[in-house]
């Protein structure tokens, strides 16, 4: 029986600021552990020490180029799906000014369609120009991955798409969880103590999405062509989570404002997401479609116990 190849883009490691780091290398780890589907990993450069490690795990590794269309068909060719990952490309660039996650986006879109991809998962974020009606114009990032979404929809291909929360990662990918002279602090701009934020435990929640869907594609009754799925672990505010980390790790932990950044499409980014409730207010936590799927959510407390005490409890 042949391989079921899915390409995975974002295998090689983190991608860039706060929300964008990569769970390619999770979906990789799960995918392999299944064993129903057979993982290739797609990488600009497969002489990287991260793609190195890929390749000895016997993983098949594959150069592609998100911003050369041609040689992702290549790289494409013989996988039943895809998963599409693209980050931010700073500065950020419209449309024909540079590169830029559109194009990147609509040519993996067009590769895969071209080298006879049958199904494509995209992780992409809503529009905040459109979710704000205008007022936050400068989200580039979420905007542009909007498009890609709309862009796969409209394309024939078979395609679901996910969206993420703030990543409970953050606490040491990015040092959110700082340490004081008495415990730790949780630092965000822009957040007041009762702005609430959908969270989202990015290495166990989304390689469980990714496999709940390849299993379920190909089943009309599941309806899963053309979705959305938020996929979101607990929707609460910062100065909660902090709570709840202080008891985990039985020290003080609190929340504090942090200034601005100073950045225009990253304040916008925590602006709206502070006035929005994280964006996703519309879907219950879990998502019921998803667990329809039987995915199953890590909670809050899950994450602190396997995660942050190893990471930071004494």
């Amino acid at each position: 029986m042949p391989a079921r190849i899915v390409s995975v883009f974002g295998a090689t490691g983190t991608q860039g600021r706060d929300r964008c780091f990569t769970s390619g290398n999770a979906v990789i780890r799960t995918l392999l552990k299944d064993g129903t589907f057979t993982p290739r990993a797609i990488v600009r450069n497969p002489d990287s020490e991260a793609a190195l490690k890929l390749k000895g795990q016997g993983i098949e590794v594959v150069k592609g180029d998100g911003l050369d269309k041609e040689s992702l068909v290549g790289a494409l060719r013989g996988s039943e799906a895809v998963l599409g990952v693209t980050a931010p490309i700073f500065p950020l660039k419209a449309e024909g000014e540079g590169p830029n996650e559109l194009t990147w986006g609509k040519n993996m879109v067009d590769a895969a369609k071209e080298a006879g991809v049958n199904f494509f998962i995209w992780s992409s974020l809503p529009s905040v120009k459109k979710l704000s009606d205008g007022k936050y114009t400068n989200v580039i990032h979420y905007d542009q991955k909007a498009a890609v979404e709309e862009y796969l929809k409209s394309s024939g291909l078979a395609n679901a798409s996910f969206h993420l929360g703030g990543f409970l990662e953050n606490y040491w990918k990015f040092g959110l969880l700082k340490k004081t002279d008495t415990g730790y602090d949780v630092a965000v701009p822009h957040y007041k103590v009762t702005d609430r934020q959908a969270f989202t435990w990015v290495e166990q929640a989304v390689p469980a999405t990714v496999l709940a869907l390849l299993k379920n594609y190909t089943d009309p009754s599941k309806n899963i062509s053309g979705k959305t799925y938020p996929i979101v672990n607990a929707n609460l505010s910062y100065s909660e989570l902090a709570a709840l980390t202080g008891k985990a790790l039985g020290v003080e932990v609190t929340f504090t404002t942090a200034p601005a950044m100073g950045m225009g499409p990253i304040d916008e980014m925590y602006q709206s997401h502070a006035e929005y409730s994280g964006l996703y207010t519309a879907t219950s936590v879990p998502n019921p479609d998803l667990v329809a799927l039987g995915v199953k959510f890590g909670t809050i407390q899950e994450f602190l116990e396997t995660e942050v005490k190893p990471r930071f409890g004494a």
